[in-house]
């Protein structure tokens, strides 16, 4: 992993940053494809939004791209941008002055069995639930320990990704992925106005799926309907879209408008 902190090349980090102390940040995930990062703008047009969120100065767009450039030095990777509020007095109350830290870290490829995407993934629930907070709804910020809490409930094979309910018993996402539910022979995903971030790929899909003339419904999606879901897939920024092959058990189809998707997603 290749890592640069304020545009330098270093793997430490001031212990009295907000970051580790509170979660004081933003950040995000982006797949790099033949050496660029895909949909860069959405990307920086969401950490722009949550930091400006929670107050934290807006980083150089420009300088990020030109620092994920130089970190991603293998034609297909990961880069993750953190964004902090920087280093500040002991207490919750921001300094009024804040310096940013700004951090890019390039990873390697995630070594997925192709059979996620020809054959699907087995999803099942999880116990760990989403507590609703609109305030900070949609913001990829640090604090993810609900996703940690619930990704921690299965290391036995019997599952590849987890679902995830809000306190109220609405599909919110699985731990790492936005999720579509076909009900009804319409497209549905969970609105996400009180919890869980929308994704660049739920983003992508959205207007992938409107432009092909079979628009997505954003709604509260109680758990109950799933029951009668007749496919289901997920999606992320580096996944694209992963069909799913097994749900709680029970077997589903494969729906071949997925298979499109990722072909379309190639092409970007």
């Amino acid at each position: 992993m290749r890592i640069l902190i304020n545009g330098r090349a270093e793997d430490r980090l001031d212990a009295r940053d907000r970051g580790l102390h509170y979660g004081d940040g933003v950040f995000e995930t982006i797949a790099v494809i033949d050496g660029r990062p895909r949909f860069p703008a959405w990307h920086f047009e969401r950490l722009a939004h949550g930091a400006t969120c929670l107050g934290i100065p807006l980083p150089d767009f420009d300088r990020l791209l030109a620092e994920i450039t130089a970190a991603c030095t293998e034609p297909r990777g990961v880069a993750k941008i953190i964004v902090t509020r920087g280093v500040g007095p002991r207490g919750y109350r921001p300094p009024v002055h804040p310096e940013p830290t700004r951090i890019v870290a390039a990873s390697p490829w995630p070594d997925w069995e192709p059979a996620r995407w020809s054959e699907g993934v087995r999803l099942g629930w999880c116990r760990t639930r989403y507590g609703r907070n609109p305030a900070l709804a949609g913001i990829k910020h640090l604090n993810r320990l609900e996703q940690v809490l619930a990704r921690a409930e299965w290391d036995d094979g019997a599952m590849d990704e987890g679902l995830m309910q809000d306190d109220r018993d609405g599909v919110i996402s699985a731990t790492q992925a936005n999720v579509f539910a076909r009900i009804d022979g319409q497209w549905t995903t969970p609105a996400l106005d009180q919890c869980g971030v929308a994704g660049i790929m739920r983003r992508a899909f959205l207007g992938w799926s409107a432009d092909s003339g079979n628009p997505v419904v954003a709604r509260v999606l109680p758990a109950r309907e799933l029951a009668s879901a007749t496919q289901l897939f997920l999606t992320n920024a580096l996944i694209g879209a992963w069909p799913v092959r097994e749900f709680a058990g029970r077997r589903l189809p494969l729906d071949p408008a997925v298979a499109r998707f990722n072909e379309w997603l190639a092409q970007q």
